[in-house]
């Protein structure tokens, strides 16, 4: 069997438990918070910029991730949706480079019409990392970060 189809089931795998860590409740201190970032591994973070980008049915939010070494491959992976809402669109994951500097991280997701509209937004954005785990690769979370945004229309 190729290794392909495996690598790639685990890691669809790992940024749909992803979507739901990401779409858990955070504590009480950080829902009032504006921007706020779950715990993370000791040097290791993530941000999301206070605006987000539409423009021809995608969003594109960005960021900061700083992340130390590991056993398998790491992703930023991203996802908005309106404030009010339990819908959230995700992006498809960004490689990270986790030398432990700082680095920029861009990630788009497509939304239906009339999804989402320019104004406010709640972004999230997640540090996972793909381990080894028997036949499988397991995510191990990293860091998150949850933050109130504004989505702006580019226009060309």
């Amino acid at each position: 069997m190729s290794v392909r189809p495996v690598l790639g089931a685990a890691a669809g795998s790992a940024l749909l438990l992803l979507g739901f860590a990401a779409a858990a409740p955070s504590s009480a201190s950080a829902a009032s918070s504006p921007a706020s970032a779950v715990p993370s591994v000791p040097g290791e973070s993530v941000t999301v910029d206070a605006k987000g980008r539409m423009a021809d049915g995608a969003v594109t939010l960005s960021g900061t991730y700083r992340c130390l070494g590991g056993d398998g491959p790491v992703f930023v992976s991203s996802s908005v949706g309106r404030s009010a809402s339990d819908s959230h669109y995700s992006g498809g994951g960004t490689r990270a480079v986790c030398d432990g500097e700082e680095h920029r991280w861009e990630d788009t997701a497509t939304v239906p019409d009339g999804a989402l509209e320019a104004g406010r937004a709640h972004a999230e954005a997640t540090l996972v990392e793909l381990r080894p785990g028997g036949v499988l690769l397991l995510p191990a979370f990293h860091a998150a970060a949850h933050r109130d945004i504004t989505l702006v229309e580019d226009r060309p």
